[in-house]
């Protein structure tokens, strides 16, 4: 591996194909992109471009074909099912479209609950949930069940709880895509104050505001990337210690 000491992600030559009734589908083509420590990337294209498929291979859940990707200078794509599953629990937060929050738990709960299956204790627990809702923005909200929260609020939470390990990546897929403009607008503004602490977020997206508040932008089209941004130099990571606590947020009711 020749990726600096400063680089998070470095993707490798991957490409990964899937079969299906007799047709080959070629989903990333032979892709490399270093993403650096603490920078802020939105991979954008059409749907069936591969940004989808290009994040799961970054987080370890699918394998590719061909090529490595390393994340926190290890090589993820030589791991075993034990290895990935510590992996994924420790070094990277997810953050999906559908929010995926338990509908019978509070904010609280389902923040809490990320950390009790990490195996923090009680007193932790209930401390980083605090921490993670002031974060966001949702302290008033904490005791309110999915339902009782609009989409921004949800969305909000699931941030909270992907953060709730302090892991040094987030994955967002199409963080936006069931939010107004408005509050998709929030929400990356949100991720932009993550990223400002150290934690290193990459996103595939649709939605055209997030270039308002990434460091980089990369297109994927049939597969492939329109532009190389392996052969540059990746973004400087926000200045500041890598754990910095966020200020809390206050966004405006209702979202």
């Amino acid at each position: 591996m020749t990726s600096s000491a400063n680089t998070m992600i470095d993707v490798q030559g991957v490409s990964r194909a899937f079969h299906t009734a007799g047709t080959t589908v070629h989903a990333v083509r032979d892709v490399s992109l270093e993403v650096a420590r603490g920078e802020f990337l939105a991979i954008i294209g059409r749907s069936g471009s591969g940004k989808t498929t290009l994040l799961n291979l970054i987080a370890g859940l699918d394998k590719p074909d061909s090529g490595a990707v390393f994340v926190d200078g290890e090589d993820i794509t030589k791991y075993g099912d034990r290895e990935m599953t510590e992996f994924r629990r420790h070094t990277i937060g997810f953050v999906f479209q559908s929010f995926g929050l338990l509908p019978l738990l509070s904010a609280a709960e389902n923040v809490e609950l990320a950390l009790r299956i990490a195996g923090a204790g009680l007193r932790d627990r209930g401390r980083r949930t605090d921490e993670l809702l002031e974060q966001v923005g949702l302290t008033p909200r904490a005791g309110h069940r999915p339902y009782e929260l609009s989409g921004g609020e949800q969305q909000r939470v699931a941030v909270a709880r992907a953060l709730a390990n302090e892991p040094p990546l987030l994955i967002a897929d199409e963080p936006t895509g069931e939010l107004d403009s408005a509050t998709g607008a929030q929400i990356f503004q949100l991720l932009r104050d993550v990223a400002a602490s150290g934690v290193t977020v990459v996103t595939a997206t649709h939605d055209p505001f997030v270039i308002e508040h990434v460091d980089r932008i990369v297109e994927m089209d049939d597969g492939a990337l329109v532009s190389k941004p392996a052969d540059e130099e990746p973004a400087p990571a926000a200045p500041g210690p890598a754990r910095r606590a966020l200020p809390p947020r206050r966004p405006p009711p209702g979202v």
